[in-house]
């Protein structure tokens, strides 16, 4: 969200330097135009990309920066132009604060894949946005590990009143980056009934992926490196493969309608792309940082369709937290308090953070 450097009046917890030790930090944020909503921020989760975000995978480098793009909160104010909403509602923002929203792409509500799309944070904000955000002009964005935000009414969404603010927010990035792939490869083919799908990796995202693919009707199936989380799986009404059994693999060829893969380590995926009926489609959805190799022939012989999936755009995102909503889908969280953000964070970075979402309770961050 947009930044003012040298403001005052907005408390984050920032990452420094690539070590991710977060901090408590000062900003201010622009007061909303006629079109922006302000936001005071209850809850936010942590999400694997704030840790890829701040200690330089993605080469961002800017410090100090908040992350955080699973916000929740209530409107404090609002802007002269803007209908839908109210002081007091429930609302939320995901991953994207700003498009351009006159192209094709905005148009068809893909405003993910729009080149003038702005990240809730690591983005430098742009010229034009209004007179109101020119101190946060040149600076990047700082997101939901924050006590406020503000941002044009066409990213925030109104939180179902059966969910809860704890984890509303959560699903604006795990939700829909599982729901968006599944709603055009299930939803959108029929719905589930008879389908199979698979799910690679089962932290955050996997375990989002079972809820949403249940719900949808479809047979499950979680692709693990071993049987430990097989309890897990099952509790949640999936079948668990364990992938490092290459007789195991070989035995589930040409089982599933659709793949979704979350895991952002470097794995092979050429075996795991066999499971795949003929016709079938792997998603790529953790962002592995080199290439990776698959034969030509294996995908010409089983007609096998390989494709990327980020995120999904406004209505895709809306369609999601309904969707959440009637049939009462939770993530897997915990609620913890800011002092024990930065802690979390280095859990994530060091691969030892529980599957549960962790999310902060930004009233806490006051009391640092």
């Amino acid at each position: 969200m947009a930044t003012i450097k040298d403001g005052q009046g907005t408390f984050m917890l920032a990452a420094f330097d690539a070590k991710c030790e977060l901090k408590k930090h000062e900003v201010g944020r622009p007061e909303p135009g006629p079109t922006d909503i302000a936001i005071d921020v209850q809850y936010c989760g942590m999400c694997h990309s704030d840790v890829h975000a701040c200690n330089g995978d993605w080469g961002l480098n800017h410090y100090p920066i908040a992350p955080g793009h699973e916000v929740s909160g209530t409107v404090r104010s609002i802007g002269s132009e803007v209908t839908g909403f109210k002081v007091g509602d429930r609302v939320g923002v995901g991953c994207m604060v700003e498009s351009c929203r006159s192209c094709g792409l905005c148009k068809d509500g893909l405003e993910q894949h729009c080149p003038s799309m702005i990240q809730t944070y690591g983005s430098t904000f742009p010229e034009g946005k209004g007179e109101n955000f020119k101190k946060a002009e040149g600076y990047h964005t700082n997101g939901g590990y924050s006590t406020d935000i503000t941002v044009d009414k066409h990213f925030v969404f109104k939180i179902p009143d059966s969910m809860e603010l704890e984890y509303a927010g959560i699903l604006l990035c795990a939700g829909v980056t599982m729901f968006s792939p599944l709603s055009r490869h299930i939803l959108q083919k029929g719905g589930g009934k008879g389908k199979t799908v698979g799910i690679v990796g089962f932290g955050g995202l996997g375990q989002m992926g079972v809820h949403l693919a249940k719900a949808m009707g479809a047979e499950v199936t979680v692709f693990s490196r071993s049987e430990a989380k097989a309890a897990k799986a099952k509790e949640m009404g999936a079948d668990i493969l364990v992938h490092t059994d290459e007789e195991a693999v070989k035995a589930a060829a040409r089982k599933f309608d659709v793949v979704l893969d979350t895991v952002s380590n470097e794995h092979a995926i050429d075996q795991l792309a066999n499971t795949l009926k003929v016709g079938g489609t792997y998603v790529l959805i953790g962002a592995m940082p080199n290439p990776f190799s698959i034969s030509n022939m294996q995908m010409i012989f089983n007609r096998q369709t390989i494709e990327g999936s980020l995120i999904g755009g406004v209505p895709e995102t809306q369609e999601m937290l309904d969707f959440c909503a009637a049939h009462n889908i939770k993530p897997n969280y915990n609620v913890i308090h800011a002092k024990d953000a930065s802690a979390q964070f280095q859990a994530m970075i060091g691969g030892t953070a529980d599957a549960q979402r962790a999310v902060i309770d930004i009233a806490t961050l006051k009391t640092l």
